[in-house]
């Protein structure tokens, strides 16, 4: 398996009503488990090269936001890649957007840094922000939801 099979098996498993969840293919083999609103995750024997697997603490925010995406229902933003969250373009500016504001299609909503890259993350649609999901300065993991947004 690589490593985005195995984020789309954490992402399903987390939207899923399973409780455990074994998946062996070839040498490789996961087992996830559900406690509470976090996922384990626990690997086993990998013959070939190791892939970077996410950390559990970033695997258990993934799958805890999916699992509140599916509770609420509505329209999300969601991150492109994986990377860090960020708000604004410095500490002391004010939010690219922030609960409430209405945002155009192009604007800049927030910064996600990759390997040291800064980059802005541009509204797809025009939409109003109804909460801001994630902490300025949070890892986020790809599709990971980051606004809640009504589409205007």
């Amino acid at each position: 398996m690589n490593l985005e099979e195995i984020k789309e098996l954490i992402r399903v498993f987390g939207r899923s009503k399973l409780g455990k969840l074994k998946v062996k293919d070839g040498e490789f083999e996961v087992s996830m488990a559900k406690e509470g609103s976090e996922v384990a995750v626990s690997t086993a024997t990998v013959v070939q090269p190791a892939t970077p697997v996410a950390t559990p603490a970033v695997t258990a925010q993934v799958a805890e936001s999916a699992v509140k995406v599916e509770e609420q229902g509505g329209d999300f933003i969601t991150s492109p890649m994986v990377g860090t969250f960020y708000t604004a373009p410095s500490p002391d500016s004010p939010a690219f957007a922030s609960a409430g504001d209405t945002i155009k299609k192009g604007q800049t909503l927030c910064i996600l840094e990759a390997m040291k890259i800064m980059n802005e993350y541009e509204a797809e649609f025009d939409c109003k922000i109804v909460e801001v999901l994630v902490q300025d300065g949070e890892p986020v993991e790809y599709d990971m939801p980051l606004f809640k947004v009504e589409k205007l």
